[in-house]
C-alpha cells in the first residue's frame, strides 16, 4: 500500500511537470506589451512628471522619500537583508526576486530621481535597483520610465488633507531646509500656514524604523486631517490581511487595543482620542503616535484597488493573476488643530523583538509611560480571541528552539515534539478509548444483529457492555476539545509570525516558511492550483490516509465490517481529501507542523496498540 501511495505522488508530480511544460512555452509578453497591460494614466517620462520633486532621508533601517506635494511621504522603503544591510530582519521572498528579475523598472528605490543632503550641499541622485521593501503603495512604472499609474499624492503618508473629498488638492510645499537627518517644509495660503519637520533618531539601533514629525498650523485648522498612507499588499495564506487598530489609554487602567472593522467606504469617530493608530498589511505597518494634544476622534476610509494598485498586480497581468481590484487600500486619518503638534511614527516590520526594543527605548519608568507598540501585532485566524494566549506561549518556545538550532524549520519540528509531549496524557486517553471501542466492535455488531428488531433492548445491551468494559464513548472526544486551543494557537502562530517570512528550510523547495512550498511553477493559472505545484499538502494527505488506515482496525472479511467501522473508514477518506485541499495554499511552516504532528501521532498510536491489543487478536488495518 505504501508503494502504491508513493507511486501515486510521483505520478501526480510528473503530471504537473508536463502540464507546466506544455503551458510554459505560451507567448510571454515583451516589456513593451507588459506596459500596456496596466491602465496608462500618463505617458510622460518620470523626469518630466509635473513639478513634483523628491527628497530623501535615510539611515540603516529606513529610507524616507518626501514629495513637495503635501510635504508627505511618497515612499517608505525598508532595507532587505543582504551585504549592505546584514543586520536587517527583512528577508527577500520570491515576490521580491520576481520583481527584480522581470519588472526591474518597478523595483527602483526610490522610484524617481531625488535630492539628498551631503557635506557639499544638496546632491541629485538616481534610483538604484532592488535591495528594499516598499512599505507604502506608490506609482507604477513601465519600461524606459513610462508612467503607468501615478499614485494620488492625497494618499501619501503623513499628508494633510481637508475632510471634504471635493476640496482635496495637491498643495505644493516649499523646501525650507534639508540636512542629513532632518527635513523642513513650509506651505502658505490665505487660510493658513503649515510647517512640517521630519527628523530621524540620532541612534537608529535603539529606535529602528522610527522617525519624528512636527506639524505647526497657523490659522484655520478646521477640518484638517493627517493620513497614514496605504501599506503595500502582503499575502498570508494566499490572501491579503489589512488591519486597522488603535490604542486607548485610560487612567489607572490597562491599555485597551481595539481592532477597527475595515470600512466599506469610510467611517468616522468623534468619541475617542487614540493614543496611537496602526495601519498594517499583516507583516508590516505604520503606527502613528501623537505625543501632544491634537483634535479628538479619527477617520478611516477604503480606497479602491484600481485607484491605488499594488505592485503585485503587475505580475502576469495578462492572466489577471493578482487583479488590482481585488486589493483595496485602507488608511486612517487623525484630526489636527491650530498650534504645534508632535508625532512619533513607527514604520517597519511587526516583529516582536523589534517592537519590544522600541517600547523599551521610549518607556519612562518615572512616569510609568509605555507606548505598547508591540500590541499592534496581530495573529491571523478565525478564533484568535481564544488562541492568541496559547500562540504567544508557543512562539516563546519556538524562539528558544531557534536560538539553539538557528533554523526556523527545525524549531517548528521541535516545538511540535514538545506540544505532543505536553498533550501526551490526553492523546493517550483518547487512543485508549478508541482502541477499547474497536476491541468491542465485534460484540456490538453481534448485539446489533441479535436485537435488530428491538432498538430499546439493543440500546440497553450496548450501555451494559460499555459499563462492563469501563468505556465512556463521550469521554473519547474530551481530550481533543481540551487540546483544541493549543492546536488552533499553533495554526495562527505559523500563519502570523514575521520571523518565518522568507525563512528557508530546504533550499530550492521550501524557501519561505510563511508561504507554500514550490516544486515548480508555470505561467497560466489553473483552477485551484494557481501557477505552482505544492508537494507538502500532497504528502500530508498521504500521511493522513495512512494514519486512518492504521488507527481503524477492520476484519479481513469486509462483509463483517460494522456500520461504525464503515463510517470511520468513509470519514477518514473524506478528511484526507478535505485536509489536502484546505492545506494546499497554507504556509509551508504550517504543513511541516501538521506532518510532524501526524507522524508522532502514528508512532504513539502504534506503540499504544502493541501494548493494549494481544498478538492473538487478528485485526487488519
Amino acid at each position: 500500500m505504501a508503494q502504491r501511495s508513493f507511486l501515486f505522488v510521483i505520478a501526480v508530480t510528473l503530471s504537473f511537470f508536463f502540464i507546466s511544460y506544455w503551458l510554459g512555452p505560451s507567448k510571454v509578453p515583451t516589456p513593451e506589451e507588459k506596459a500596456t497591460q496596466v491602465e496608462v494614466v500618463s505617458e510622460q517620462k518620470k523626469s518630466s512628471e509635473s513639478n513634483e520633486k523628491f527628497y530623501v532621508l535615510e539611515n540603516d533601517t529606513i529610507q524616507l522619500v518626501f514629495s513637495n506635494h503635501g510635504a508627505a511621504l511618497a515612499e517608505i522603503n525598508l532595507p532587505l537583508k543582504g551585504k549592505e544591510h546584514p543586520q536587517s530582519p527583512i528577508r527577500a521572498i520570491q515576490f521580491d526576486k520576481t520583481m527584480f528579475k522581470e519588472y526591474p523598472y518597478n523595483d527602483l528605490f526610490p522610484t524617481h530621481n531625488y535630492e539628498i543632503a551631503t557635506t557639499n550641499g544638496l546632491e541629485s541622485k538616481e534610483p538604484s535597483t532592488g535591495g528594499y521593501y516598499p512599505l507604502l503603495r506608490r506609482s507604477l512604472l513601465g519600461p524606459q520610465g513610462i508612467l503607468l499609474h501615478r499614485f494620488p499624492s492625497e494618499y501619501y503618508g503623513l499628508n494633510i488633507l481637508p475632510t471634504k473629498l471635493d476640496e482635496r488638492a495637491e498643495e505644493v510645499y516649499q523646501l525650507k531646509n534639508l540636512e542629513k537627518d532632518r527635513i523642513e517644509f513650509v506651505f502658505s495660503s490665505a487660510k493658513r500656514k503649515i510647517t512640517k519637520i521630519f527628523t530621524l533618531p540620532k541612534d537608529p539601533t535603539k529606535a529602528p524604523y522610527v522617525f519624528d514629525v512636527q506639524i505647526q498650523v497657523e490659522g484655520d485648522a478646521q477640518g484638517l486631517m493627517v493620513g497614514s498612507g496605504i501599506p503595500e499588499v502582503e499575502l498570508i495564506s494566499g490572501s491579503s490581511s489589512p488591519g486597522l487598530k488603535y490604542l486607548l489609554s485610560k487612567d489607572n487602567k490597562k491599555p485597551d487595543v481595539v481592532t477597527l472593522s475595515l470600512p466599506k467606504t469610510a467611517t468616522t469617530s468623534s468619541q475617542y482620542a487614540p493614543s496611537w493608530m496602526s495601519n498594517s498589511n499583516g507583516f508590516f505597518g505604520l503606527i502613528i503616535n501623537p505625543l501632544s494634544e491634537i483634535g479628538t476622534g479619527f477617520a478611516a476610509e477604503r480606497i479602491a484597488g484600481d485607484v491605488v494598485p499594488p505592485r503585485i498586480s503587475l505580475i502576469d497581468a495578462q492572466y489577471q493573476k493578482f487583479p488590482a481590484s481585488k486589493y483595496p487600500g485602507y488608511q486612517f486619518q487623525l484630526p489636527l488643530r491650530t498650534g504645534d503638534m508632535h508625532f512619533r511614527v513607527y514604520a517597519g516590520p511587526y516583529m516582536s523583538d523589534v517592537l519590544h526594543l522600541v517600547d523599551a527605548t521610549f518607556t519612562n519608568p518615572a512616569t510609568g509611560y509605555n507606548p505598547h507598540y508591540v500590541k499592534a501585532m496581530s495573529f491571523h485566524g478565525w478564533f484568535t480571541f481564544i488562541s492568541e494566549p496559547f500562540a504567544k506561549f508557543l512562539f516563546f518556545l519556538m524562539k528558544l528552539f531557534y536560538k539553539i538550532t538557528a533554523s526556523w524549520g527545525v524549531a517548528i519540528i521541535l516545538l511540535t515534539v514538545v506540544l505532543r509531549l505536553m498533550l501526551y496524557p490526553l492523546n493517550t486517553w483518547s487512543i485508549k478509548s478508541s482502541l477499547k471501542m474497536q476491541q468491542i466492535a465485534p460484540k456490538i455488531s453481534a448485539l446489533q444483529e441479535r436485537f435488530k428488531k428491538d432498538p430499546k433492548r439493543l440500546k440497553m445491551e450496548i450501555v451494559a457492555l460499555y459499563r462492563e468494559k469501563g468505556i465512556n464513548p463521550l469521554l473519547g472526544c474530551l481530550p481533543m476539545l481540551i487540546q483544541l486551543p493549543f492546536l488552533v494557537g499553533m495554526f495562527d502562530l505559523l500563519k502570523s509570525a514575521f520571523e518565518l517570512r522568507g525563512a528557508t528550510f530546504i533550499p530550492g523547495w521550501i524557501n519561505n516558511l510563511s508561504a507554500p512550498d514550490v516544486i515548480f511553477s508555470w505561467k497560466y493559472p489553473i483552477f485551484f492550483f494557481g501557477t505552482s505545484f505544492h508537494l507538502l499538502p500532497i504528502l500530508l494527505g498521504g500521511i493522513m490516509w495512512f494514519q486512518q488506515k492504521i488507527s481503524v482496525f477492520t476484519p479481513k472479511n469486509k462483509a463483517l465490517l460494522t456500520d461504525q467501522q464503515k463510517q470511520q473508514r468513509m470519514m477518514g477518506n473524506i478528511l484526507t481529501i478535505v485536509f489536502s485541499v484546505m492545506f494546499y495554499h497554507f504556509p509551508s511552516g504550517l504543513n511541516i507542523y501538521w506532518l510532524s504532528s501526524m507522524g508522532l501521532g502514528i508512532l504513539q498510536h502504534v506503540w499504544m496498540r502493541q501494548k493494549m491489543i494481544p498478538k492473538k487478536v487478528k485485526l487488519q488495518p
